[in-house]
């Protein structure tokens, strides 16, 4: 690392006494004691510089405020401001004081969403089973058969992500004209050859040595994804159309 990023990196990081100052903006009684003990519980993770000092960063001092106001606020031991820091960390809407993390509102809707956002919204939660049934609306069992048909699978983590989200909600509500997941199996195969095609086009771009490879495959991804998407959908109001003109 050059010393200019070296000091690029030291300006994005607070010291600890810098963020002693910052906290007792609102909390007057905090000590170092009491964040080197935060740290110790693993509430929060400084980084360390070269010379072992603790470098925080602006989250680092955000997820300290957040532990700090819950034990002040609403008397809440540290186990559950774990939980409740483990849930913002996987996307989800910091927990009411004795309630449960909740999935925003907009995760996992793709009524409105744009080409972009479908592309990019998978990433941004992360569920765990029974967090996925309450979001959806839906029933282990229901599940288990989205799962048995490839409609809602687990991503590398093992959690759920909005995609998986999205697809439960969208299953549920077809469920209510009598679709059962062993009926939605063909809009799994026709999005697995979407998915083939685009890869086909984008792969040799990955490939490239060059820097712009990478970005050139995105932007050819998302604009193939918004052309199939077309397509598919002038396709299915043209067979809908000839359905309903018999």
């Amino acid at each position: 690392m050059t010393s200019a990023a070296a000091a690029s990196g030291r300006s994005s990081t607070m010291s600890i006494g810098q963020v002693l100052t910052a906290l007792r903006e609102d909390f007057p009684d905090v000590t170092i004691s009491k964040i080197r003990f935060l740290e110790a519980e693993g509430l929060v993770e400084p980084q360390r510089a070269p010379s072992g000092y603790r470098r925080f960063t602006p989250t680092d001092l955000e997820r300290l405020r957040y532990v700090l106001r819950a034990q002040r606020d609403h008397y809440l031991p540290l186990k559950v401001i774990r939980e409740h820091l483990d849930a913002i960390d996987r996307g989800l809407q910091p927990a009411a004081p004795l309630g449960r993390p909740g999935v925003p509102r907009e995760v996992g809707r793709v009524d409105h969403a744009t080409t972009d956002d479908l592309l990019r919204e998978g990433a941004d939660v992360t569920l765990t089973r029974p967090e996925l049934i309450e979001a959806a609306g839906i029933t282990d069992r229901a599940l288990a058969g989205l799962e048995q048909h490839g409609l809602v699978q687990t991503a590398r983590s093992g959690y759920y992500d909005a995609d998986a989200l999205a697809v439960a909600r969208i299953c549920r509500e077809l469920g209510e004209y009598g679709l059962e997941p062993r009926h939605l199996r063909p809009f799994r195969t026709a999005a697995d050859r979407e998915v083939d095609l685009v890869e086909q086009v984008v792969d040799p771009l990955l490939r490239r040595r060059s820097d712009d490879g990478p970005g050139r495959a995105e932007e050819v991804a998302r604009e193939i994804a918004a052309l199939s998407q077309q397509l598919r959908t002038a396709l299915v109001r043209a067979g809908v159309r000839s359905v309903l003109a018999r």
